[in-house]
């Protein structure tokens, strides 16, 4: 049965202390080495208090574990532990939890992980200790590029996929100029610069760009600047309470009454439930998940609902359900000792078979640790086209999964035969 151990995170100065499951294995008798080698250890590493709270935090827990249940790897003898601590959005501390995770702990697999900086820290500590790392918040491109890891799948979404579908769409209606409000870290960067690519590509212009540290809660200047620009478009190059309270503040200046467009480069349906339609009406993102897109979404949204609290799915809680799934039908198999063994091999092992799920539906896992699946631009609901809570989207766009993602040749990964 899957049981659920509350990790207690403490920091002091750049240090953290994550005790998730008491003492390592080191010393156990006989019987509890015999348990501990048929169990699966799953930490799940997130933001559970800030920032990205909603769109990671408890409703990614609760999706592991229900991939858990969904898996039917308990009935079949296969002991799983989740684990969860929060990283607090800062590097040291997420690469902290997860090397203690791993070394004194025995967690076999890290999942979500939003924050790219800290994505990047886990990544490295995951394939240093030759574990599994799964990551569905975290943006960056650099996951599938220059620090590409056999260890490491980047299952949701990232900066290209999200520029191409939004940003080329934009320039497209005629947003042809450009201004980048954007949050100063790795995301960010990468979102604004991979953005500007397309933008460019298609003809547009780039006039100018503002950085704003994580957590802002005032974005006037921010604002001011982007309107000072003359910009036909405002690209949000942020995510969280840091989009809502962007979206907000532009509501309240009347920025689209102006005739300029506010381009929201990473909004996920919990941001839009936050602001509400009245304020989130007409703007346009691009997701890979929407629990109202078909039968099968519907379905899985059915089931963990319950569990999150009032809160509903993202794409990047979709995420974790799925690549928990898919892990642990390549356990199934390829057995428990040997996915414990090497992440590694148990990645490999996912990279063979073909995915399929009630989120993302069929796809696969490229050379580079690359998910692939279909993107879908969407438009908020006027409030008076919403038929119901959580009605908030209509499909602009389908960009299918051959076209969605940057090319395999382009992104640099040391895993890619030339």
């Amino acid at each position: 049965m899957a049981q659920d151990r509350r990790s207690l995170l403490k920091t002091a100065a750049a240090a953290a202390i994550a005790p998730a499951l008491g003492a390592g294995l080191a010393g156990l008798p006989g019987r509890a080495r015999a348990q501990a080698a048929n169990t699966l250890r799953i930490g799940v590493l997130n933001d559970q208090s800030g920032v990205y709270r909603e769109i990671s935090g408890p409703g990614s827990v609760a999706c592991v574990r229900q991939a858990i249940q969904d898996s039917g790897i308990t009935q079949r003898g296969v002991n799983v532990e989740v684990v969860f601590a929060d990283h607090q959005n800062k590097a040291d501390v997420g690469s902290t939890v997860a090397r203690q995770w791993i070394d004194r702990d025995g967690v076999d697999v890290i999942v979500d992980v939003p924050n790219s900086a800290v994505a990047l820290a886990v990544n490295a500590v995951v394939r240093e200790k030759n574990k599994a790392y799964f990551n569905s918040t975290g943006a960056t491109t650099d996951l599938t590029g220059a620090q590409c890891s056999p260890n490491t799948v980047h299952w949701t979404y990232d900066t290209y996929m999200l520029a191409k579908s939004t940003g080329g769409a934009m320039v497209k209606t005629g947003g042809d100029s450009w201004f980048f409000i954007t949050a100063d870290y790795a995301f960010g960067h990468a979102l604004e610069r991979d953005t500007s690519k397309f933008v460019q590509a298609a003809g547009g212009k780039v006039l100018g760009n503002v950085r704003h540290p994580l957590q802002s809660t005032d974005f006037s200047s921010y604002l001011l600047q982007a309107q000072q620009s003359r910009a036909k478009v405002i690209g949000l190059a942020n995510a969280g309470t840091d989009t809502i309270n962007s979206v907000k503040q532009a509501a309240e200046f009347g920025v689209t009454r102006r005739g300029t467009k506010i381009a929201v480069l990473l909004m996920f349906i919990n941001d839009v439930h936050s602001l509400g339609l009245n304020a989130a009406q007409g703007l346009v993102c691009t997701e890979s998940f929407y629990w109202d897109l078909n039968d099968r979404t519907r379905a899985f949204t059915n089931r963990v609902k319950g569990a999150m609290g009032g809160n509903y799915p993202a794409m990047s809680h979709a995420g974790c359900y799925a690549s928990v799934l898919h892990y642990l039908k390549a356990v199934g198999d390829m057995g428990v000792a040997a996915a414990k063994a090497s992440g590694a091999e148990a990645v490999a092992r996912m990279k063979a078979m073909p995915t399929d799920d009630d989120c993302f539906g069929a796809g696969r896992i490229r050379e580079d640790g690359r998910k692939l699946h279909p993107v879908y631009l969407f438009e908020v609901k006027k409030p008076e086209e919403s038929k119901g809570a959580w009605d908030y989207y209509k499909v602009l766009q389908t960009s299918s999964a051959d076209e969605a993602w940057r090319p395999l040749a382009e992104g640099g990964c040391s895993l890619v035969r030339s």
